[in-house]
């Protein structure tokens, strides 16, 4: 494997994106990539600050020349998604990222490469190292805790930034310019029991697993109508009253899709095999329904230690139909954008911890009253199932402003380096536009990025020849910026 991220170009941008994958910084433990732009700024000079909320602010004055220019806000999110594959041994809290060149792509082995959002970190650091570029005012947002609720750009005051643009870098296909985002919603559900012991009757424990789906960011990739591993698990369990849940541990983050999950369930002993071949033939049921988008689906069962105690069968049953009719995936596209979606959820956790189970799911929309009415619905089918369920964490998306000043510059710009026009287009994730906009209304945002295949997933890789692209555009967009 070639790990000489330094050989690539443009040079300052991988220097710094192979520091950075050095950097521990899982959401909540960004204190060292924190301390890396600080000392960064301080050895060159530039006025910088962390705020109360753990973002970070750097400036940069105007070159010569350019003092005139409208200031510019370049942003982009300190922390990153820790996703691993089952068998990789890695403490995201403490571990390097091992990240190599995979042809003409960089990923990393076995977890998250962190290119959401380093790449964009990096190339903001290019930047504000680099003397020779032709600029007006700079300043440098670098956002706390993004991945897991947003809680840098929610916590971000008013009266900080002075810039007139914001250009976000956390945006995922290069050659596309963003112009608005979905909002969000948690929906956390506790269903607490007490555990019963698991009877003497002679029957024995199996470990049901779901594993080898793709996965993946629950924005981005919901559009793929990507297999939910949760949904998998409890569909199967609710065509087997016979068993008896034990256990359950299904997903991960928020806003990933889940790629793996697991059961722990007793069965007759004599009933066993049965039990293997009922999963097999699921699986091929199911393999048949995902044909073309999942290729790598498993379901399957293993003997395991008869554990001591177990859910109490009436919860069992209520929460197996309550996962197997809660919404997920996509639920409504765009008719003003094609191809966009409009509405989703995303069942990402169900776990069982011997007192609770608990449950969350991300819900998305770009339309504020469809958002709110998703998330009654959640209520309305897990109350019912006597859940306790928080509603938290709302924000609001971000209107497309197709008239935008810096949309008309970058486009321009675009075409003068690349001879065609960029595709401008909205997403269906949060973006952290949505939030700085409404403290900030008068900023004239756009949000745009390198090439970065299955973000939130341990598949996730950038591609080398669009990160290029990517930073000679921003170059050629600071170069561009309209007078005052």
């Amino acid at each position: 494997m070639d790990r000489n991220l330094t050989a690539l170009k443009p040079t300052l941008v991988w220097k710094h994106f192979a520091e950075i994958v050095r950097i521990p910084r899982p959401s909540h433990h960004e204190e060292q990539i924190r301390r890396y732009i600080l000392d960064f700024a301080r050895a060159k000079g530039l006025e910088c600050r962390e705020d109360e909320a753990h973002n970070v602010y750097v400036r940069k004055p105007a070159s010569k020349g350019m003092e005139g220019r409208k200031g510019v806000i370049l942003q982009a999110h300190l922390d990153m998604v820790p996703q691993k594959n089952n068998d990789k041994v890695f403490d995201f809290e403490k571990d390097p990222i091992d990240a190599y060149i995979d042809g003409g792509w960089v990923t990393a082995d076995g977890t998250t490469l962190g290119a959401d959002n380093g790449i964009g970190v990096a190339s903001i650091l290019a930047v504000l190292e680099d003397d020779t570029l032709v600029h007006g005012p700079l300043e440098a947002l670098f956002t706390a805790t993004e991945e897991t609720g947003m809680d840098g750009a929610f916590g971000l005051k008013a009266g900080l930034l002075q810039g007139d643009i914001l250009l976000n870098l956390d945006s995922e296909t290069e050659g596309e310019l963003y112009v608005g985002c979905a909002g969000g919603l948690d929906a956390n559900i506790t269903f607490p029991y007490r555990s019963v012991p698991t009877p003497d009757d002679g029957r024995v424990a199996a470990r049901i697993t779901v594993r080898g789906l793709k996965g993946g960011h629950s924005g981005i990739q919901i559009v793929c109508q990507r297999a939910n591993a949760n949904k998998l698990l409890f569909r199967f369990l609710n065509t087997r009253p016979e068993l008896s849940l034990c256990s359950v541990d299904g997903g991960g983050l928020r806003n990933a899709i889940p790629r793996e999950a697991e059961a722990v369930v007793l069965v007759e002993a004599a009933r066993y095999d049965e039990l293997v071949a009922a999963l097999k033939a699921y699986e091929q049921v199911v393999r048949a329904e995902f044909a073309g988008i999942e290729e790598g689906i498993s379901i399957e069962a293993a003997r395991c230690e008869r554990p001591a105690q177990m859910l109490p069968a009436e919860l069992a049953t209520k929460l197996t139909k309550c996962v197997v009719a809660c919404p997920d995936g996509v639920q409504r596209m765009s008719t003003a954008m094609p191809g966009l979606v409009q509405t989703s959820s995303n069942l990402a956790r169900v776990v069982s911890d011997g007192s609770s189970v608990k449950l969350q799911s991300l819900l998305r929309s770009s339309v504020n009253s469809e958002k709110e009415a998703l998330g009654e619905a959640f209520e309305a089918l897990f109350t019912l199932a006597g859940a306790e369920v928080e509603l938290s964490g709302s924000y609001n998306g971000w209107n497309p402003n197709m008239e935008s000043p810096i949309l008309k510059a970058m486009t321009a710009s675009y075409e003068q380096l690349y001879g065609k026009r960029p595709a401008v287009t909205a997403i269906h994730a949060g973006l952290e536009c949505g939030i700085i906009g409404s403290q900030y209304p008068a900023l004239d945002m756009i949000s745009f990025g390198p090439t970065i295949c299955y973000p939130h997933s341990p598949d996730e890789k950038v591609e080398i020849a669009s990160v290029e692209k990517f930073y000679d555009f921003l170059v050629q967009t600071l170069r561009n910026i309209p007078e005052r």
